[in-house]
């Protein structure tokens, strides 16, 4: 009986080895291969070698530069996102992209709301006020 129960120990026991990691719920390649690893890193690495470029060489004017840059950027984090943090509508259920989409339009409701408060604040405060500061006493 003691050499019975010993051999159900280990079948359980490497039972729940495997059930265990497989009990992620993360479908076959969720956490990337080598190969999409270094695809992330190439297009991170031109996505940021263009800016420098951009800015060494002075080929656009500041505005359209700056424009240029912001845009990388903003592609840069969705390249980080999808290959080294593997955001996906599979990934958890969906649950995981649904949260950085509200998270995304929660800050750009919060930046936008702040500049437009920022801009506007010298024509909403005291109006016909002069604020000429050589005429204080």
């Amino acid at each position: 009986m003691s050499t019975h129960a010993h051999g159900d120990h280990h079948a359980d026991h490497g039972s729940h080895g495997t059930h265990g990691h497989d009990d992620h719920g993360h479908p076959e390649g969720a956490h990337g291969t080598f190969g999409s690893y270094m695809i992330g890193f190439v297009l991170s690495v031109i996505l940021t070698v263009i800016p420098f470029w951009l800015v060494m060489t002075g080929t656009l004017d500041n505005t359209t530069t700056t424009a240029v840059i912001l845009a990388l950027a903003v592609v840069q984090i969705i390249v980080h996102m999808v290959y080294f943090l593997h955001m996906n509508g599979r990934a958890e259920g969906g649950w995981s992209m649904l949260a950085m989409i509200f998270t995304i339009i929660v800050v750009f409701i919060m930046f936008s709301g702040s500049l437009w408060v920022m801009y506007h604040m010298n024509y909403n405060m005291m109006p016909g006020m002069n604020h000429d500061m050589s005429k204080m006493p």
